[in-house]
């Protein structure tokens, strides 16, 4: 084993993970990041920083693709799994290790053909070895579970093609356009000037961009008015599903010109209904079914979706170490955590956001909601409380999580007609994150495209409540 091949074995002992939760699999994606943390595995934060890809749920044939998309962004050698229950964390998490660190020190079918066609003195091998090399099954990782195989792109070509040694799509626009692509064929696409003129088509999260001038997936800019009447570039940027620190499944589909945000359209992933409560929302809902739930459960599950909107808040804006301890208490507090053992650090980490005033000037002022709008919407929770703006709605899930830790151990019952969850009553004529979702084009129309993702955060919809169906003031699924 060479040194290259020593350090790679070493560096995937301890893999860069990519956790893509999907919706209805939030207790998947929290022992997934349990299971992690415990490893001391780093988190990545995009694809390309990312040595395993988890996948928290089932995903639906229609999935592939984006899925897919991910993980062509990764670097070798990348593994993509797929954990359908919690207690398959573990196990999948190590099997994931082991495959890495044996991919790590395989050459790649690239480097053999190369190193065979320099052996051989044929004049084409560095060429057809990029060709190939790029796109075998060694740089897209292994689909373990009931992960989907590589789709083929919508022009028919596996996907496995698409990083192939040219420099990718975006140098040869016209490439993606051709039928029957076979590795064969590549001496005849050296010479690319022919195809310049043509343009890709390419699927972008299940809109197909029949694309005069597509670039990287994304349209090129059209002029339209801007908010001063000046005609201006205008760029449509999706966003979501799969980006860290954001709500499961969201999809924002948005109108930039400059950094401004000009429209927005909300979408989200298919949300599966019926086999599953929404896990935040499970003590109150069983409450309302009959089921004998204490306060103090409930507490605690309140206390944890709160940690967990905390730490995805503070991620966004940067505090990493802190949203990290939120994480872990989160984790301790579901995991039944006593009061005593946990209180201590708790009430330090509150008290470190509260007095932070630097995070309170750089998100305060964001995403102004007042009481009679959000109540007018519809809106309930804490996003109500607040009455104002992004450091407001924070400021209340803190206050929340204190109160909530002085009953952490409660055992009287909770009556079934308390019915208000993390993020708003469950019994309105809308799942609270409905309104939350309805609510969003509003707040972020004509605010700052960073500042987009510290509204959202700020929010923090849950899109596993829109499986509930409400019935006349009672909450079912």
């Amino acid at each position: 084993m060479d040194l290259r091949n020593l350090l790679r074995r070493t560096a995937m002992q301890r893999p860069a993970v990519l956790a893509v939760a999907l919706p209805g699999a939030t207790d998947i994606r929290l022992a997934v990041e349990a299971e992690v943390r415990r490893r001391g595995w780093p988190v990545a934060g995009a694809p390309a920083a990312a040595d395993l890809m988890v996948v928290c749920g089932v995903p639906e044939p229609r999935e592939a693709e984006w899925l897919d998309d991910i993980e062509r962004s990764m670097p070798d050698p990348a593994v993509r799994i797929v954990v359908e229950e919690t207690g398959h964390a573990v196990h999948a998490l190590e099997m994931a290790r082991r495959d890495l660190t044996e991919r790590a020190v395989t050459p790649r079918e690239a480097e053999v053909d190369d190193q065979q066609g320099a052996a051989a003195g044929e004049p084409g091998g560095r060429a057809q070895g990029e060709h190939q090399g790029h796109g075998d099954d060694q740089g897209h990782g292994a689909h373990h579970g009931s992960s989907p195989p590589p789709a083929p792109d919508d022009q028919g070509h596996p996907h496995r093609s698409m990083g192939h040694g040219h420099g990718g799509p975006a140098a040869h626009p016209g490439h993606e356009g051709h039928e029957n692509h076979h590795p064969d064929d590549h001496a005849a696409h050296l010479d690319h000037t022919e195809h310049e003129g043509h343009f890709a088509h390419i699927d972008h999260m299940g809109h197909d961009m029949h694309a005069m001038g597509d670039v990287a997936g994304l349209p090129m800019a059209e002029r339209a008015d801007d908010r001063d009447e000046l005609r201006l570039d205008q760029l449509h940027v999706p966003i979501g599903p799969g980006l860290t620190d954001w709500p499961t499944g969201l999809v924002l589909r948005l109108t930039l010109q400059g950094d401004v945000v000009q429209d927005v359209e909300v979408d989200h992933l298919p949300v599966p209904r019926g086999h599953r409560l929404p896990f935040w929302d499970e003590p109150w809902l069983r409450a309302a079914q009959g089921e004998e739930v204490t306060s103090g459960s409930a507490a605690r599950r309140r206390c944890a979706a709160h940690l967990d909107s905390v730490a995805r808040l503070l991620a966004v804006v940067g505090w990493d170490d802190v949203a990290a301890r939120c994480r872990r208490l989160r984790d301790e507090l579901l995991s039944g955590a006593p009061r005593e053992g946990i209180g201590g650090d708790l009430r330090g980490v509150l008290r470190r956001v509260r007095r932070s005033r630097t995070l309170r000037w750089s998100i305060a002022g964001l995403g102004e909601l007042s009481s009679a709008r959000a109540g007018e919407a519809g809106v309930t929770g804490p996003a109500l409380t607040a009455d104002g703006d992004a450091y407001d709605r924070l400021r209340i899930w803190l206050d929340e999580v204190e109160r909530g830790l002085e009953v952490l151990d409660a055992e009287q019952p909770l009556t079934p007609d308390d019915l208000t969850g993390p993020r708003g009553r469950l019994d309105g004529a809308q799942p609270p994150s409905q309104a939350l979702l309805d609510i969003l084009p509003e707040l972020l129309t004509g605010a700052e495209f960073a500042c987009a993702r510290i509204i959202v955060a700020s929010l923090d919809p849950d899109l596993d409540e829109l499986a509930l169906a409400p019935v006349s003031g009672a909450a079912h699924v």
